[in-house]
């Protein structure tokens, strides 16, 4: 075998997996949205859930993506654990459709297709306009190249031919139980280390097609796979949160129970899988393009079908792996950290807008629980409780800083993968977001630093100047709700007429308390050091509000929620 034909095979291979790649990512670009609004909406139930599953991870050929969605909805909240582990479920069978097209692949020359596909993508994609389905359409160009010319570098290969080959297969026992075990180990470790079930699956139908793999050795290959491309997930899950590693080991325990059963009736169901194609899996000539569409029926058969097991075992799955995997201590905590932006399981951008969004949804929670301490605060007499208070804001203070920077570097890199354009200006607004966030965190830690001063003084203020102050805080706190209900509202139910009234109020109260204050100081009412403290606290109330109309505005800027 030469070196030019190895060469030829694995080249084969990256066109197939990048054409499955832009496939997948020029869809979920064009119908993203909707992909996300269909997950949350029709998953009511289990079987809805599986159905869904199916038809997105169809849609867009990529059962990670599916997955990747799923999680990302149960970690927002949008879906039940429950609900996730039917998704999945319907990922599977859905993922089965690219076997099938792989084993169509197979059966003809589908090369002289792709041209005419190429040359429309290229226009389309100059059009702009329609540069997402020019993507769409090089991806399939590509997956369909890479499968024709694997065919024929099948062909090419001879490997019918090559003796070292069919003694190497040869020696292995056909109806050996262990050498099942064998290739299921082998599908399932080549799996991993690729990093693609599609492009095994393209392998063992070369093998199966030019007639030095038997047929049984073949699905035990493509059993490995399915345990190969769990292992990936939960591996990338490790550095997740529970509920992301909870639907991958649900994911693992999905597969692995269906390679058990079917490794209990191997043979009687390979059989059954074959006759649903017309093959007879013990002939000793065979058509290659049936040995491909075996290896295809067998796969959803075998989806399918663990499926209708599972499916009414759901609760106890989600117990079971809720017994497994308990929460991570910190993950308790409540002082501020990431919780939905996670390392490794977000691999898809367009669904990387989405964890940014709901961290900064807690961002946006967690600065007004800070503000609350600053109200708190105000109103402490008891000095070791004031001291306690004070350097609590102040880890909240820099903590909040830690955050915006974190979520920054996440939408930065974010923005450096192929965005739709609705999906940028998502990021951008998003980044304006945090921004202010961090600002008001700022403002709350100069309204703590006020009152500190105030508070290691002798002079005290006045009952009208308290209550002034708690007035201003109340408002300055409406405003933080709002702007939080705004953030986990739908865009289309969203007006800034609340936030703006709110702020007319706060402007009209610290004007009118800035000439009284100039007023009670001439008259003596309290010292002009005592008013410069006052008057600080109700201006950086002030500003405060101006830093939550700003993150308003930019929500409204954001098209949708996710």
């Amino acid at each position: 075998m030469s070196a030019w034909i190895i060469l030829k095979l694995l080249g084969s291979l990256a066109l197939l997996m990048f054409g499955m790649k832009s496939m997948s990512d020029s869809l979920q670009k064009m119908a993203g949205p909707q992909l996300r609004h269909v997950l949350g909406a029709m998953t009511t139930n289990r079987f809805t859930g599986v159905l869904t599953g199916m038809l997105v991870t169809a849609s867009v050929q990529s059962s990670t993506a599916t997955t990747v969605m799923t999680v990302s909805f149960v970690n927002a909240g949008l879906l039940t654990l429950a609900q996730a582990i039917s998704v999945i479920m319907g990922a599977n069978i859905g993922t089965t459709l690219t076997a099938w097209i792989m084993s169509a692949g197979f059966s003809f020359d589908i090369t002289n297709c792709v041209y005419p596909a190429f040359l429309l993508g290229i226009v389309l994609i100059y059009l702009k306009k329609y540069r997402f389905i020019g993507d769409f359409l090089f991806g399939l160009s590509f997956l369909l190249l890479g499968l024709g010319t694997l065919r024929m570098t099948g062909v090419e290969m001879q490997l019918g031919e090559n003796q070292a080959v069919l003694n190497f297969f040869s020696s292995f026992n056909p109806d050996s139980f262990l050498t099942t075990l064998i290739f299921l180990l082998l599908g399932g470790v080549l799996t991993f280390c690729v990093q693609s079930s599609a492009a095994v699956m393209a392998i063992t139908m070369i093998l199966c097609s030019t007639g030095v793999l038997p047929i049984y050795q073949g699905i035990a290959l493509v059993l490995g796979e399915n345990i190969g491309t769990t292992v990936t997930s939960n591996l990338a899950a490790l550095s997740a949160n529970a509920p992301a590693r909870r639907a991958a080991l649900a994911h693992m325990f999905f597969n692995v129970f269906g390679v058990i059963w079917v490794l209990i009736i191997f043979k009687p169901f390979v059989n059954f899988a074959c006759g649903l194609v017309g093959l007879d899996p013990t002939a000793e000539t065979q058509s290659p393009a049936r040995l491909s569409f075996a290896l295809a029926a067998f796969h959803t058969a075998f989806n399918v079908i663990n499926t209708a097991i599972l499916i009414g075992f759901i609760p106890q799955i989600e117990k079971l792996v809720c017994w497994v995997i308990k929460p991570k201590k910190e993950e308790n905590d409540e002082d501020f950290k990431l919780q939905f932006i996670q390392g490794g399981i977000m691999r898809t951008p367009e669904i990387a807008v989405l964890q940014a969004q709901r961290e900064i949804g807690v961002y946006g929670k967690e600065t007004q629980n800070m503000f609350q301490l600053v109200r708190e605060l105000l109103d402490e007499k008891d000095n070791g409780k004031f001291d306690k208070s004070f350097d609590r804001i102040a880890k909240l203070e820099s903590k909040s800083d830690n955050m915006e920077m974190q979520i920054a570097r996440y939408l930065e890199e974010v923005s450096n993968a192929h965005l739709s354009d609705e999906s940028k200006g998502k990021v951008r607004a998003m980044l304006r977001m945090i921004s202010e966030i961090e600002s008001v965190g700022d403002s709350c830690y100069n309204l703590a630093r006020t009152i500190k001063h105030r508070h290691s003084g002798k002079e005290d203020f006045t009952e009208d100047q308290y209550a002034n102050v708690r007035q201003m805080m109340e408002l300055t706190d409406q405003a933080l709700t709002e702007m939080n209900r705004m953030m986990s509202t739908e865009r289309e139910n969203l007006t800034i007429a609340r936030t703006a009234q709110i702020e007319f109020k706060i402007n009209d109260m610290r004007d009118r308390l800035k000439d009284q204050i100039i007023t009670d100081v001439d008259n003596r009412v309290y010292s002009y050091r005592i008013s410069t403290m006052y008057q600080d606290l109700i201006c950086e109330c002030e500003k405060l509000a101006d830093y939550v109309l700003n993150v308003v505005e930019a929500r409204l800027m954001i098209p949708k929620i996710l």
